[in-house]
Parts: C-alpha cells; sequence; structure tokens
C-alpha cells in the first residue's frame, strides 16, 4: 500500500486502485468536499507526476479520456483548486508523494493497460440523488428526472413557465462553465428535440444562470457529472428514442400550466412577446 497524508486529502494505492479522499480544512474546495471519497481504477489512469515547487508540490492524476463523467461533464474547465484529481503536497513530504507517484506508473507499466480514449465510464461520478442550490435556483437529479426549481431571483420568464422537469431519455447532453467570479456561467440541460431552441441563460428554462457564489455555483458540476454518467457514453451510437406518449395526467398539468400563463399576461407580469415565448415553451414540453 502507497499512502501519502496531507492536509489537501489522502491518496492511498493499493496496486488496482487510487482512493482519493479529501481534506477537511477549510482551504479544501467545496466541491471536493462534496464529492467524497472517489475510487479510480488503474484502467481509467494514464499517468501520474508530481510537480515539486518550494513550498508546496502538486502530485497530479491523469485519467483516460472519456473515462470520468466529472471530466467528461466539464470538459477541462473546474479551477485548479477544485480539481479532485490533483492533491497540495508540503515540500517536507516530496519523498512520499514521489514515492507514491513511481508505484503507480510502475503498476501502469506492468499491466499494459490501454491510454487511448475508453469506450465506458471507468470511475462512477457522483452518486444520486443530488441537489445543489445554486444563485438561479435548486437543480436535482434523482438517477432518471432532472427538477429545477427558480430562486425569486430567477428572471420571470423562467418563474412564468414553473418547475422545469427533464427526463433523462430526452437530453442530448449537458453544457457547464462555472462561474468564474468575474463572469457568469451556465448548467444548460441539452434536449434531443430539434425544435429546442437555446436562449440566453439568464431566460432559458433549461440553464440556470451562475452569477452568485462562485465556490457554491461550481457545485453544479456534480449534477452535470451525475446526469452525464447516465447518458450513453460519448463513445455509444446515438440512437434517438420514439418520445414517449403524454398521459392524462401530462394533459391536466398542461391546461393548468397554460392557464396560469395567460393568468399571468392578463396582470401584465408578462409582454405579449414573453406570452408568446412561454406557451411556445410549455406547449413544447408536453407534445
Amino acid at each position: 500500500m502507497a499512502e501519502i497524508i496531507q492536509r489537501d486529502g489522502t491518496w492511498a494505492f493499493d496496486g488496482t486502485t487510487v482512493r482519493i479522499t479529501p481534506g477537511l480544512h477549510r482551504s479544501v474546495a467545496l466541491l471536493r468536499q462534496t464529492y467524497g471519497q472517489i475510487s479510480v481504477p488503474l484502467a481509467a489512469v494514464s499517468g501520474v507526476a508530481y510537480e515539486p515547487e518550494r513550498r508546496r508540490g502538486r502530485l497530479r492524476l491523469t485519467l483516460r479520456e472519456a473515462a470520468d463523467p466529472l471530466l467528461q461533464a466539464t470538459g477541462g474547465r473546474l479551477p485548479e483548486t477544485a480539481d479532485p484529481f490533483r492533491l497540495a503536497v508540503d515540500a517536507d513530504r516530496s519523498g512520499v508523494a514521489e514515492y507514491v507517484a513511481e508505484e503507480i506508473r510502475q503498476a501502469l507499466l506492468l499491466e499494459q493497460l490501454p491510454d487511448g480514449p475508453a469506450d465506458s465510464y471507468l470511475v462512477p461520478g457522483p452518486a444520486v440523488p443530488v441537489s445543489v442550490r445554486s444563485s438561479d435556483g435548486v437543480v436535482s437529479f434523482d438517477g432518471s428526472r432532472v427538477r429545477i426549481d427558480w430562486s425569486e431571483t430567477s428572471d420571470r420568464l423562467k418563474r412564468a413557465t414553473g418547475p422545469r422537469v427533464i427526463a433523462l431519455d430526452a437530453l442530448a447532453g449537458v453544457d457547464w462553465v462555472p462561474n468564474s467570479g468575474y463572469e457568469d456561467g451556465v448548467l444548460r440541460f441539452v434536449l434531443k428535440d430539434p425544435a429546442y431552441a437555446r436562449l440566453p441563460p439568464e431566460k432559458d428554462p433549461y440553464a440556470l444562470d451562475l452569477w452568485g457564489n462562485a465556490r457554491k455555483d461550481l457545485l453544479t458540476a456534480l449534477v452535470a457529472a451525475a446526469v452525464t454518467a447516465r447518458l450513453p457514453h460519448p463513445s455509444a451510437p446515438r440512437d434517438r428514442p420514439a418520445r414517449p406518449v403524454p398521459s392524462p395526467f401530462d394533459h391536466d398539468v398542461l391546461l393548468r400550466r397554460l392557464r396560469e400563463v395567460g393568468e399571468l399576461h392578463r396582470h401584465g407580469v408578462l409582454t405579449d412577446a414573453e406570452f408568446t415565448r412561454v406557451k411556445r415553451v410549455v406547449l413544447r414540453d408536453f407534445r
């Protein structure tokens, strides 16, 4: 067993799996602490390196392309400190860090594992259900459906359409860009429906506009990863399933939603243009 324990977290390698546990210190990114322990099988690893610096070095695990749903969903846009596959190492523990890195490298050489793109997700990704409160609302995923409940500060166009519920089989993918603190981010759920038109994030009822606390908004990456883990892998054939036939319950919900939107229009909450747009979105959801 090769192991290194630091304030930033712990890495333990038993010859087949790298177990990464985030530290509990307040300096550790909230995303890493919320995600918790990650078990990375050796088959998902393409390389490892220790990068020494004067005061503190870094252990960095490189995963095969499309092996991990979090990296797939975030597309390399995670801030350095929030990367769960990186460990800050005190200078006086550099020897231990180099030993752990060498043990992983030797195991990769002995196993002769492929280092090209994976044909399935080898890291399971965040457990479900997962729910995150962001600046634009609460987004939840139970393994089969995404639900978005808008906050009081969301755009009125979003609030007028009501809570958004999206079935997993209606999704083509997820787009995620972090809130950097200087520029807004977005978590957008991309539909298979060719009639779907993307609106600006602040008005799109299928997107959360991330403009508030950057540290907390970063947690939406966990929802993006959990959804990505349950969508077809990038290497899988992309066959579009038939859309389900609406049930009578769906029609009742549709009529109630249309009445609510009509009331908002009559009372001047929605302009004519917004009313037309919202009605089109509601009707599209129930086709």
